[in-house]
């Protein structure tokens, strides 16, 4: 059952499953996505005896922001405030947090800057954080054309084709993502809904400029870009994941990633997945997610 809880600036939206009393886990999707990537995935902890929490990210469904006055940030620190606002809001010391793109985004700055707060971590694409300070330094041609969305979304350009035919886009970049998933008609049309969010246009178009370093980020959260810029190692336990069929992310665009995690640390390739690992390869986050849980009983 849907609820919902002030959180910060937020009022988030959020599916909670399993006993309350159980170990506290927070799934988090990514762009674009919603928490339907998790309807496999959250039966299966709750069954582990998990309290398992999916909230939708700011500018995605039914979460919405409390005051008019807040900047619509996408940035990566205003994601992983709002996981923090989260886990205070519901009264939760610490949690399992998992997630990826947007969503693990959130659950590695949570992490490297809060590490009492987290029980362990499941990251697709290995360290999620942002190195804004080098985001001009040119990747080689073949992942490149893999990003043509974000840049894409640096102009006027791109932020009116998002509004027209936000559907359509997402659409194609669900099928460039996971080349190897077939997904059907009903499958895309649970998640669409979550892009009609009025400012889900306003709050992607800052994410991708901001990486950047196109656009100004929310002056709230200035000091936590500063921490942020420093790419703090993440010291709980991690599992990280590659699909090896992720579109978007290569998976040798990981392999340098290993030094940033200065706790217990396995990385996993899954076979066949792409970018939406938990909806494509449930049984394999799931067992991410577990794994680092009993690591930490």
């Amino acid at each position: 059952m849907l609820a919902q809880i002030d959180a910060g600036r937020l009022r988030v939206a959020y599916v909670e499953t399993g006993e309350s009393g159980g170990w506290p886990v927070v799934l988090l999707h990514g762009f674009p996505y919603d928490i339907h990537a998790y309807d496999s995935v959250a039966p299966r902890l709750a069954a582990r005896g998990a309290r398992v929490i999916v909230p939708y990210l700011r500018g995605f469904g039914p979460t919405r922001f409390r005051s008019e006055a807040t900047p619509r940030s996408g940035q990566q620190a205003a994601l992983g405030q709002d996981l923090l606002d989260l886990l205070d809001a519901l009264a939760i010391p610490a949690a399992v947090l998992a997630g990826y793109d947007w969503g693990g985004r959130a659950a590695c700055v949570v992490a490297a800057l809060w590490p009492e707060r987290v029980g362990g971590l499941v990251s697709l694409n290995g360290y999620n954080i942002q190195d804004i300070a080098r985001s001009g330094e040119p990747h080689s041609p073949e992942n490149e054309h893999r990003l043509w969305y974000q840049y894409y979304f640096h102009g006027e350009r791109g932020r009116a084709g998002l509004a027209r035919d936000r559907r359509a886009l997402c659409r194609l970049l669900w099928r460039q993502w996971s080349p190897k998933w077939t997904f059907d008609d009903a499958t895309f049309a649970a998640t669409a809904p979550s892009f009609d969010n009025p400012d889900f246009v306003d709050v992607v178009i800052h994410s991708y400029r901001h990486r950047f370093a196109l656009v100004p980020g929310d002056p709230a959260l200035e000091p936590l870009e500063a921490r942020l810029a420093a790419q703090p190692p993440i010291t709980v336990p991690a599992v990280t994941l590659d699909g090896d069929a992720d579109g978007v992310m290569p998976i040798g665009g990981t392999a340098h990633h290993a030094p940033r995690f200065h706790a217990r640390h396995e990385h996993r390739v899954i076979p066949d997945a792409g970018h939406n690992l938990p909806q494509e390869a449930p049984d394999a986050f799931a067992d991410a997610v577990l794994t680092v849980a009993g690591w930490t009983e």
